[in-house]
């Protein structure tokens, strides 16, 4: 626990200092382009053998570095993203009867699933860094949520054979979990009222059951890679997959969702 904590610690003061030290990418950027290496890396040990797995990370990298140049891209690989992320809840509630997505297009799942989040949560922090840090605690606190509803009260498993100790009273508690934390920075921080108000929260509550797919998927693809962890570069916590798990779901359908209420001229930033 007390290894866990450290590692938190030190990944919270990485991310804030790149979130907030410098209104240029010059410090989130170079983050991110770590952190998408590192994951694609993560990602060649959940799929099907992988002969050379650099040729994947690579690809990853450039993939993501030039959509990162070319902004009218990012709407279409969160889209993409969004299909991939639907398709996916149906083989989560019929894993393992069904595993005929475990091939090698699991490669082109994991360009679009990690360019999608890296698009995102740069395009987020361009509108401003508290957007990409809105999504991460709503995320987080739902989670923590999750956990100690679910271990308290949970009896009805979610997905038994994919996370056997997530619970649909656990995604409830999360969900209102967060929920509250959504309603209050909205009305209070963001002033939010009528349909502006009612929309945002509606995204929030998305996003938030978006997140838990994402755990979700990210599980039964180690369990059926037969690997308990993504990756062993953070004590205590597992890979960097391990970690993100659930934003490679949340950041595209948040950011799409934003970009959405943008255009309709429902939020103004």
């Amino acid at each position: 626990m007390w290894q866990r904590i450290k590692t938190a610690v030190v990944l919270i003061i990485i991310v804030g200092i790149a979130l907030f030290a410098s209104q240029t990418p010059i410090l989130f950027a170079p983050l991110l382009a770590v952190g998408v290496t590192i994951a694609a890396h993560e990602w060649t040990k959940l799929m099907p053998k992988w002969r050379q797995p650099i040729v994947f990370v690579l690809l990853v990298l450039l993939v993501t570095l030039v959509s990162l140049m070319f902004q009218m891209t990012w709407v279409l690989w969160w889209a993409a993203s969004i299909i991939i992320w639907l398709m996916a809840l149906s083989w989560v509630r019929k894993f393992p009867t069904h595993t005929s997505w475990y091939g090698k297009q699991l490669a082109l799942m994991g360009v679009v699933i990690l360019t999608a989040s890296i698009t995102a949560m740069f395009y987020l922090w361009q509108q401003s860094a508290w957007w990409l840090l809105y999504v991460f605690l709503m995320v987080w606190c739902a989670d923590s949520g999750a956990y100690f509803v679910g271990r308290k009260l949970g009896r009805r498993k979610m997905a038994p054979n994919v996370s056997p100790n997530k619970s649909m009273e656990g995604l409830a508690g999360g969900l209102v979990t967060g929920l509250v934390v959504v309603i209050a920075i909205s009305v209070f921080k963001l002033q939010l009222t009528g349909t502006t108000l009612i929309a945002f929260v509606a995204l929030s509550a998305l996003t938030i059951l978006a997140s838990v797919l994402g755990d979700l998927f990210e599980s039964m693809l180690k369990r059926r890679a037969r690997v308990k962890d993504s990756g062993t570069i953070l004590p205590g916590h597992g890979g960097i997959l391990d970690r993100i798990d659930s934003l490679l779901s949340a950041t595209p359908i948040f950011a799409l969702g934003f970009w959405g209420l943008q255009q309709l001229g429902l939020l103004v930033v």
